[in-house]
């Protein structure tokens, strides 16, 4: 977490761009994040100049600058006046981004960059403020990002593209990435379940990536993630980028209008948290999804894409309005009864409704769901999350009151989960109780509520009360008319 001074100097940048007329969040974090890539050139050429010199032989081995463009690189031009810095990064820096070919992920999406720092003085306080944070530390460039991608979230409009981190972080732990895993998110936004899946997976097999195989799988092709906005591209293959990994797959797909075919049975896990309540045309939609699910809606489409691109074996935590788990439509039905069925149907968390605020105020669950293609689910276990850490209104203070710890917990000791009655926060139920209430998915369908012992009297007996009390108002009323006059 960013604090004190760094955090400030950020919020003094950012206040610059509102006042130097950039309001726009992604703008202003797309500008940053343009000016962070090119000092990554930087250092990536003065590593493979110090590899050179300690060779001996001098020879650069890919070099990013070429002889007579030393001019293009953050510790020269950094030094220049800000006048000139200006003239440097928009007529020869830039054009030199767009035509960088090394076929990484980051230059596919640098080639329609565009600059628009409107001043020599703003370009030249962000430059500063970038310089003097220690990019070489992953977890401090990690968190420098991380906090300017909370600034979407409080901008409000721009909010859909991210997932609280908290939410995030426990469905990481809840499917617990392997070394060996394949991992995708269909709808990457800023990348945030592809960050939190790699951080888990360095802190939880720190040893795997010694080996060199293993390593090179974890740099290159790991991590995959699709959207068809382009800042969120680059927003989001640069946040890999400051999170230590070399060259993630992050790409350009409309995933539900092209279809999963090139992909289909590819990854071993699913992390994601589509967008809600659109419509496609059918016309827009891949036919091979159609043939999986006949609707229009997209939370029912990219569940059907999830099952389309896990391999079997593979495993899904994926976030979805509650309309999924008791819509009432043939779609609704038939994806329902697919995951319990044709697949295994493992959890669904129900999450309050304040979780996404101040931006949305829907109702949401995860669904946890293993692809087998043969069936399995035996029972399905629910959780019904009353606080996650945070006030549930437009604010979302910090508070003590925080069932996602338990969440975990239970998760792991899902045998002790069987003999918990349904008048608890968690409990299992049977795949037969599913079938029968036709494979509606809603929590309440399954929980009991404990009733209060409640007094039952004969209706002549209370209209006799009622009687009783009117009197003495009646009488109180005269009472009070009388001492008054």
């Amino acid at each position: 977490m960013i604090t004190g001074e760094l955090k400030s100097k950020i919020d003094r940048v950012w206040d610059a761009f509102w006042s130097g007329g950039i309001s726009n969040p992604l703008e202003v974090i797309e500008q940053i994040t343009y000016l962070l890539f090119i000092r990554r050139l930087d250092d990536i050429q003065t590593l493979a100049e110090k590899k050179a010199r300690i060779a001996g032989n001098g020879v650069i081995e890919n070099p990013v600058f070429l002889p007579g463009q030393a001019n293009l690189r953050w510790s020269r031009f950094k030094n220049t006046a800000p006048e000139v810095m200006h003239t440097t990064i928009a007529d020869e820096v830039f054009p030199f981004l767009r035509g960088l070919g090394d076929g990484s992920t980051y230059s596919e999406h640098m080639r329609d960059a565009r600059f628009t720092i409107p001043t020599p003085a703003l370009l030249s306080k962000v430059v500063d403020m970038l310089d003097d944070i220690p990019l070489d530390h992953r977890d401090t460039n990690g968190d420098l990002y991380e906090y300017l991608l909370s600034k979407i979230a409080s901008a409000g409009v721009n909010g859909q593209f991210r997932t609280p981190r908290h939410i995030i972080e426990l469905m990481v732990k809840m499917t617990a990435p392997q070394p060996s895993d394949e991992i995708c998110d269909p709808a990457c936004g800023t990348a945030g379940f592809l960050v939190a899946a790699s951080e888990y997976v360095r802190d939880s097999h720190a040893d795997a990536l010694l080996d060199q195989a293993q390593r090179a799988h974890f740099h290159r092709s790991m991590f995959h993630g699709y959207d068809f906005d382009s800042t969120m591209l680059r927003i989001g293959s640069m946040n890999m980028l400051l999170h230590g990994i070399e060259s993630p797959d992050i790409r350009y797909r409309d995933s539900l209008s092209e279809g999963a075919s090139e992909d289909a049975d590819k990854y071993t896990l699913i992390l994601a948290n589509p967008p809600f309540a659109g419509s496609l045309d059918y016309e827009a939609t891949a036919k091979d999804l159609q043939r999986t699910v006949k609707t229009k809606k997209t939370e029912l489409l990219f569940l059907a894409l999830f099952l389309k691109l896990l391999k079997p074996g593979g495993r899904a935590a994926v976030i979805v309005p509650d309309g999924v788990l008791f819509g009432s439509s043939t779609a609704h039905k038939t994806l329902r009864k697919t995951l319990v069925e044709d697949q295994k149907l493992d959890a669904v968390v129900k999450l309050p409704s304040g979780v996404f605020r101040p931006y949305a105020g829907v109702s949401t669950a995860i669904l946890f769901f293993t692809k087998t293609n043969s069936g399995g689910t035996d029972s399905v276990w629910f959780y019904d999350v009353q606080a996650d850490g945070f006030s549930l209104d437009d604010k979302r203070n910090p508070v003590e009151a925080n069932d996602l710890p338990d969440v975990l917990a239970r998760w792991k000791s899902l045998d002790a989960e069987k003999d918990r009655a349904r008048t608890e926060q968690s409990f299992l139920v049977p795949k037969a109780d599913i079938v029968e209430q036709g494979y509606d998915l809603s929590l309440n369908r399954y929980k009991e509520i404990v009733h209060d012992e409640i007094e039952h009297r004969a209706p002549l007996d209370i209209i006799a009360d009622i009687e009783t009390l009117e009197d003495e108002i009646a009488k109180g009323l005269a009472e009070l008319k009388a001492m008054l006059s």
